[in-house]
């Protein structure tokens, strides 16, 4: 058994009458369509909040590869 919270939502129009009309042609319950449907949601945004840090830490990863091949390279000049 999960545990659960409740929350008082409100709505759009629009969307909830989209979320009630999709909702009852799945035979699924408003709550269970939300749920799910923020899970999604979630999902994409977590994926996207890490590809951001992904793409940052990257940057920085390649500043410090730039650095270190220089490095190398004023060493072998030198020889």
């Amino acid at each position: 058994i999960r545990n659960m919270k409740t929350l008082s939502l409100k709505l759009d129009d629009d969307i909830f009458e989209s979320t009630e009309s999709i909702s009852s042609k799945l035979n699924v319950a408003r709550n269970r369509y939300i749920n799910d449907a923020l899970r999604i949601y979630n999902k994409f945004n977590e994926k996207k909040m890490l590809k951001k840090q992904l793409q940052k830490e990257s940057r920085i990863v390649a500043k410090n590869s730039m650095e270190v091949l220089a490095e190398f390279e004023k060493i072998a000049n030198e020889n």
